[in-house]
Order: structure tokens, then sequence, then C-alpha cells
């Protein structure tokens, strides 16, 4: 037998349909909410919608933007020369925190994973061999260091290299600050894989 009313059980039930949050955390969010001011929660509701009503995916890369193009693709600073491809718009939020990349991305959404069902025509990989022109020198593959990140590089890759660019892999291994008795032997190969001179 339930005892709560039926707007916070249903309160409860949308929160548990986030990822990662499980029935008693939910639980904890919605009654959170009902301690909240109701301007907070007026705008808390009013930033969802807005978010969900304004927010695409950018033409060009992909990328989530309100404006299309997206900032990235219109800036004129960046080097067009060089493009990042990730698997994720949150992966193109990881690569510019770094501030090392100053070039523009494209975002597969996705990797290809035979089991999953997904195959290289459900990720953006057409949208990708259509953006290679003349003026693209590299193609950086910063796909996920796991067994679909690495197919897709590999298929991705493959279909490049006979367009003459240059088509390179971010490196994967050890973490700064970890230590190698901790590291697994795939990290370890990967590790030595990507070294370079010093």
């Amino acid at each position: 037998m339930n005892f709560y009313p039926h707007s916070l059980l249903k309160l409860i039930d949308e929160f548990t349909k986030f990822p990662g949050i499980g029935p008693k955390t939910a639980q904890r969010l919605a009654f959170h909410v009902l301690n909240m001011d109701e301007k907070d929660v007026e705008s808390f509701s009013k930033a969802l919608v807005d978010a969900k009503k304004n927010i695409k995916y950018c033409s060009v890369c992909g990328n989530l933007t309100d404006v299309d193009p997206c900032i990235i693709c219109k800036n004129t600073e960046r080097d067009k020369t060089t493009i990042c491809v990730v698997e994720e718009p949150k992966d193109v939020i990881a690569m510019e925190k770094t501030r090392e990349f100053f070039g523009i991305y494209h975002v597969l959404h996705g990797s290809i994973s035979p089991l999953g069902g997904i195959g290289p025509d459900d990720i953006r990989i057409k949208e990708l061999l259509s953006r290679i022109t003349p003026e693209v020198k590299e193609v950086i593959l910063a796909t996920n260091p796991n067994v679909e990140g690495e197919a897709t590089a590999m298929y991705i890759a493959r279909l490049l290299k006979p367009l003459g660019v240059k088509v390179t892999r971010i490196a994967h291994g050890i973490p700064v600050g970890g230590d190698l008795e901790y590291a697994d032997e795939v990290t370890l190969s990967k590790a030595l894989e990507g070294r370079r001179e010093i």
C-alpha cells in the first residue's frame, strides 16, 4: 500500500526516468522540489521547457546549440583545417575544457555497435565525409576507448584514407597521477602504443 498522494507519486515516477536515478534518489528529488519556493519550481519547469524547445543540433557539426550554425562553427578564429570527431555533444564540452584544441568538431551521435543494432548508416558518418574538402588537412578521431569507439574509429579511418586527409587517433593510456600497478593490460598496451619522444 502506498501512502503518497497521487501527484507526488507521479513526480517520483518522472524523476526515475532520468539515467542513474533510482527510486530512493527520485524520492529525495521529489521531496526537494516540494520544499522549494513556488517561484523556483516555476523557474525550473520553465528552464526544462525552454531547453527542450530551443536546443537543437547544429546543421554543420551536430553539436547542441540554440543558434544555427553553432558558435564554434561560426567562429572565424577556429582552425577549419582540423576536424575533431567525437561521439556525443558532451564530448565537445570535454575537449573544449582542455583549452588545447582550436579546430572544429563533428559529432557522430553514437558509435558503431553491431550488438546494439547500430550500423554506420545510423550515425553521422555520411555528413562527416561531406565535410572533407581540400581545406581539411587532418581529422582527429576522438571516439571513446571501448570496443564500439575503436570499431567506429577504424571504420572512419578506412573511409578517410583514400581522400588524402591525415587521420589521427587521440592517445589512450595511463591517466596523470595514476599508478602502473593498478592499470590493466589493455590500458598499458595503449599507453605503449601512444608513446612519444621527449
